[in-house]
């Protein structure tokens, strides 16, 4: 679809250059704020918990509310889209992430936390949906490096929150430590507003760039390759925010500073960078990269043992392992365009693997922390984690396999 550029003020074309620019600066700027609700709030988790009085039970149910928030932007932005155009539809979920953000801090009950959380993750999750087709519509001829940039600053997004949330907190208060991170939400909103107001309500609703619903994906649901992509994904989710929520209460558990345990969901969260930037490339070059997932499932079991066994022996270690086993969530994202022949094929796999990924990855957070409870120990919720690993090599066995979505219904 041809698409001219933003104008300026007084008609004329904005170069080329000026306007790329300045929606490259929304991109990233955008992508900074999709993940900090998260990680800004499992750090503090238990202090805030020691202060409006709720348990651990609660911190089970916000550590689902991001996949539950996710699955749902998944399903309703679409429509959206295809209604008011990519650009307005980012515009507001950067509102939605910011002042989520805000709101929540002036509560001092569950309730009105959990609520306003569900704001801002609501608008990240619809930003997770807009962001790619937005790179592909003004840099498809640079494709592969803004989506290289766009992922940095989405790791960004889930590691610095989590490296300077304690000490933030310590010094001025959770609230401002968790408050903050709206201001990344407004600001990313402004360029937005600059990009819709220079095309004076000449806005461009893209019915191609989230595609409709095609007959194909009806079909999806009789795929065994559709159902391994969901295993795969999902239980990669599951893991993933059941260790983001509950990573700091393990080592708390172990005798560690709530500093230490921020530090080292910000490790978490940093080591995802490398097999963000890296998998994409190995697995288009392999004809059956299952391999590769055993390979992770092995690291995730090192680290599992490690945090159940002896913690605080080699945290270091344990968690670098621990962020490395995710790798299987970029080849998910990139088995989605390589295991697809047409647009409407890969677009039915994609909304299939994350609409049922994120409804299956909301319980896990929540089980981990009703098994600690009923026991009063981690072999339960680990426990969980294997079964989880053990699903997941079974769905990516089926993911992986060299054959098209088109030809297994």
């Amino acid at each position: 679809m041809r698409e001219s550029g933003p104008k300026t003020p007084s008609g004329g074309q904005r170069s080329l250059i000026e306007g790329r620019l300045l929606v490259l600066a929304a991109i990233v700027m955008s992508a900074l704020t999709l993940r900090a609700a998260v990680t800004a709030f499992s750090p503090l988790a238990e202090t805030i918990g020691a202060e409006i009085g709720y348990g651990t039970g609660i911190v089970g149910v916000f550590g689902m509310l991001p996949t539950a928030m996710f699955g749902l932007a998944g399903l309703l932005t679409p429509p959206i889209v295809r209604r008011v155009g990519l650009e307005r539809t980012v515009f507001v979920a950067m509102l939605l992430a910011g002042a989520g953000s805000l709101m929540r801090v002036f509560f001092s009950g569950t309730g009105g936390l959990l609520a306003f959380s569900g704001v801002a993750l609501l608008g990240m999750g619809i930003g997770n949906v807009v962001i790619p087709p937005l790179v592909k519509r003004y840099f498809g001829d640079h494709l592969a490096a803004i989506s290289s940039l766009y992922i940095v600053m989405v790791q960004l997004s889930t590691v610095i929150p989590a490296f300077i949330a304690v000490p933030v907190a310590e010094a001025h208060g959770w609230r401002i430590s968790m408050g903050v991170w709206a201001l990344v939400g407004f600001a990313a909103a402004i360029p937005w507003f600059v990009v819709l107001r220079d095309r004076r309500g000449r806005d461009v609703v893209d019915t191609t760039a989230l595609p409709a619903e095609a007959p194909e994906t009806g079909k999806v649901w009789r795929s065994p390759l559709a159902w391994g992509m969901a295993g795969m994904f999902g239980m990669t989710s599951l893991t993933t925010y059941a260790m983001f929520t509950w990573l700091p209460k393990i080592l708390s558990d172990a005798g560690a500073s709530a500093g230490f345990g921020g530090s080292m969901v910000a490790l978490f969260a940093l080591m995802g960078l490398i097999p963000a930037l890296g998998a994409p490339t190995v697995v288009s070059r392999m004809r059956n990269p299952f391999p590769v997932v055993v390979g992770c499932m092995v690291l995730f079991v090192i680290a599992f043992i490690g945090l159940l066994v002896a913690p605080m022996h080699a945290p270091l270690l344990w968690v670098v392992l621990l962020g490395l086993g995710p790798s299987t969530f970029p080849m998910a994202l990139t088995l989605i365009n390589l295991r697809t022949r047409t647009p409407q094929g890969s677009a039915a796999l994609s909304g299939f693997t994350q609409g049922v990924g994120y409804a299956i990855a909301c319980a896990g957070p929540l089980l981990f922390g009703m098994l600690h409870t009923w026991t009063g120990g981690w072999l339960a919720p680990f426990g969980l984690l294997f079964v989880a690993i053990g699903v997941l090599l079974t769905g990516a066995w089926q993911a992986c396999k060299p054959r098209m979505l088109e030809d297994t219904w």
